[in-house]
């Protein structure tokens, strides 16, 4: 029985730390405080907007459009038209943009086109890159918040990126809508608030360009942008979060495709956790940086769904063991950290969520995380390591 407490003692205290950090970035994110913003007079730097696209001709034309309206003299749109096979290129073209074309079929992801844009931008280059999807839409001014506030602080800068959910969305979207915006949005205005830098979430980022020059981008990494912002905070460039700047991009229609996307954010966001965390508390030790730690912790808090699975089979076993007479602290615990975990999600919806995902979806919370446990054991035994373009079409007659 003592091995007994000591296990569940143990599981209830590994839980807790990320249980705390997501409960503590949510809290600050709540508070009724003001963004931080830039001081001073804000300069528009000259920018070069950079666009991978991988067979993206049905949708490009709309993401170029809400960029063109923003770019101010001396910038420029560049769109890397990625192994195609449609007419990405001659669409992106059309609609205004400067277009490269990338053939190698052997090097297929986002970050090779990435690293194949800078090169060509490396003949003429701007003072900031900014990297936007072909699939997202950039709000009106979030191209110069994020550009002005990367060439004053000399430092990486993600902007607020939220998914909308398809027309008829499914219940499973809606929560994953909502799951989005507290990693997206709420977590990281709550580490902002603290004075803390933020991970990279994907497109809307902005960076200098002698910054940007210093990493290498060329790699299949199927969240190329998470380790992006981790290998920039290790060498001194933190990003920090730009709260005024919005992306919007939009979930599958398709449930299939909506889960291979899924499947390889969460995949991507696992293999992340378990290979840098103990880089990244290494380095703040070694180094005594503060940051780092705060990078090492956020990134410590696996998926939302996860969290709450993990959470809900440790209580389980802890409610079972107190029959055989297990000590009632761990279940107590777990108990605890569940209304933490209630209170950051309920929050974070109440607060910036109710607009996007209506109330009647967070009945399926508990469906959602069930429907999930097959792709967190596929992690383990059909881990996907390889860059899948999502299929975006809607679903016919859904």
């Amino acid at each position: 029985m003592l091995l007994l407490n000591f296990l569940l003692l143990g599981l209830a205290g590994l839980l807790l730390v990320p249980v705390l950090v997501l409960f503590v970035e949510c809290a600050m994110a709540l508070l009724p405080l003001p963004a931080p913003r830039m001081r001073g007079r804000r300069v528009h730097p000259r920018t070069a907007v950079l666009m991978p696209a991988h067979n993206e001709a049905a949708g490009i034309g709309a993401a170029i459009a809400t960029i063109l309206s923003q770019l101010q003299a001396g910038d420029r749109l560049l769109v890397v038209a990625d192994n195609c096979t449609d007419d990405t290129a001659a669409v992106a073209f059309a609609a205004g943009a400067e277009v490269i074309e990338r053939r190698d079929p052997d090097h297929r992801g986002k970050g090779y086109a990435l690293d194949f844009g800078l090169r060509h931008l490396a003949k003429n280059p701007p003072e900031v890159v900014v990297m936007a999807d072909a699939d997202c839409w950039m709000n009106a001014g979030a191209l110069s918040d994020i550009a002005s506030l990367s060439a004053a602080t000399h430092r990486p800068v993600q902007a607020v990126y939220l998914m909308e959910t398809p027309p008829r969305p499914s219940a499973a979207s809606a929560v994953s809508s909502l799951a989005f915006l507290v990693k997206n949005q709420v977590r990281l205005l709550g580490l902002s608030r603290l004075g803390l830098p933020s991970l990279l979430t994907g497109t809307g980022m902005a960076f200098p360009w002698d910054v940007i020059r210093q990493v290498s981008l060329a790699s299949g990494n199927i969240v190329e942008d998470m380790q992006l912002g981790l290998d920039l905070a290790i060498a001194g460039h933190p990003p920090l979060f730009c709260a005024t700047a919005y992306v919007m991009g939009l979930l599958p229609a398709r449930r299939t495709a909506a889960d291979q996307q899924r499947t390889r954010w969460e995949h991507g966001h696992l293999h992340t956790l378990m290979t840098q965390v103990p880089r990244l508390l290494g380095e703040a030790l070694r180094r005594g940086r503060v940051d780092l730690l705060a990078i090492a912790l956020d990134l410590a808090v696996p998926p939302l769904s996860l969290l709450v699975m993990l959470w809900a089979m440790a209580l389980g076993l802890a409610a079972i063991a107190l029959p055989l007479g297990a000590s009632p602290l761990p279940a107590a615990l777990l108990l605890a950290q569940g209304c933490l975990l209630l209170g950051a999600i309920s929050g974070a919806w109440v607060r910036f969520g109710t607009a996007l995902i209506p109330a009647h979806a967070l009945l399926s919370i508990p469906l959602y995380v069930l429907r999930k446990i097959p792709r967190y054991f596929g992690f383990f035994t059909n881990r996907q390591t390889q860059w899948i373009r999502t299929e975006r079409e809607p679903e016919v007659g859904s």
